[in-house]
């Protein structure tokens, strides 16, 4: 299945609901993002909520808003949600397929439940918007979900080689998989030599808050790309000593804000979504948190 807009929710000028799901999902900013764009496109009876949902509440979730007699238009889904919602579902597109993760549900009006991965998408807007729209080989720093995403959005952007650095020879395995399954060569490097990653024309980190710290202090002279997928606390210390030295960053808020553009689309049929007040709106949330 791919191009589940057509089957999206036709009635966008009506009130109708959607949410992000995982566990945890307080620090989400997801609400601040599609709300925002609610606003902008005029959509004044719409909501979007978040709730905690692990991998077993996924199931009894889904059933209850069904029954709920609520108008649902679609969900947006985070750790540790992404592969455990497939099997509950009627179809998925073709980049959730590839990678085996579903970041957005569509409940569509004949009942279907429809997934669909905007993550991979979004990380390839979120280059091109800063004019990086091909690159002859990067580096992944991790081999979680997110990397494997990474993966994808590279499938697309990159004509060379990928090295992955990894911790350990299971993770290894893996992004080597992931590179086979979607086309790209990856050579998995260990973990133990992630300072020479940073010499790679384009740098993905895709690793917890402070993994990447301590390389901080191995930046080159003259520094490619580094896209950072985190937005809080933000600048890492790597993305801040990267752009210190003229590196061109990507954060995590680039990637937040497109693929959530994206899901808008889908959820309401309504297209463009408002880019430009979902970042803004984003940018003033985090500097609340921050102040």
């Amino acid at each position: 299945m791919s191009g589940t807009t057509s089957a999206g929710p036709q009635g966008a000028g009506t009130g109708r609901r959607a949410a992000v799901l995982g566990s945890p999902i307080a620090h989400s900013l997801s609400p601040v993002l599609h709300r925002a764009a609610y606003a902008e496109l005029g959509l004044d009876g719409w909501s979007y909520d978040r709730f905690e949902v692990d991998e077993d509440g996924i199931g009894p979730f889904l059933e209850k808003i069904a029954g709920s007699g609520d108008d649902w238009a679609g969900l947006s889904l985070t750790m540790p949600l992404k592969r455990a919602v497939i099997p509950l579902l009627d179809g998925i597109g073709d980049t959730a397929a590839s990678i085996e993760a579903v970041n957005t549900v569509v409940l569509a009006d004949d009942g279907r439940r429809l997934g669909e991965n905007t993550d991979v998408p979004g990380m390839v807007a979120a280059l091109r918007e800063r004019g990086v729209g091909s690159v002859p080989s990067a580096a992944v720093l991790g081999a979680g979900a997110t990397a494997s995403s990474a993966l994808a959005a590279l499938a697309r952007i990159c004509t060379g080689e990928v090295t992955a650095y990894v911790r350990s020879r299971e993770r290894a395995a893996e992004m080597r998989g992931w590179g086979e399954r979607l086309g790209v060569p990856v050579v998995a490097a260990d973990w133990s030599r992630a300072p020479q990653a940073l010499a790679a024309p384009l740098v993905v980190a895709t690793t917890p808050a402070g993994t990447t710290d301590a390389l901080a202090g191995n930046v080159p002279e003259r520094p490619g790309t580094l896209f950072d997928v985190l937005y809080e606390p933000w600048p890492t210390p790597l993305a801040a000593a990267w752009a210190a030295r003229g590196g061109k960053v990507v954060g995590g808020l680039d990637l937040l804000v497109h693929q959530a553009v994206l899901q808008v689309e889908l959820m309401t049929g309504r297209s463009p979504a408002p880019r430009a007040a979902m970042r803004a709106a984003g940018e003033a949330a985090l500097a609340g948190r921050v102040g």
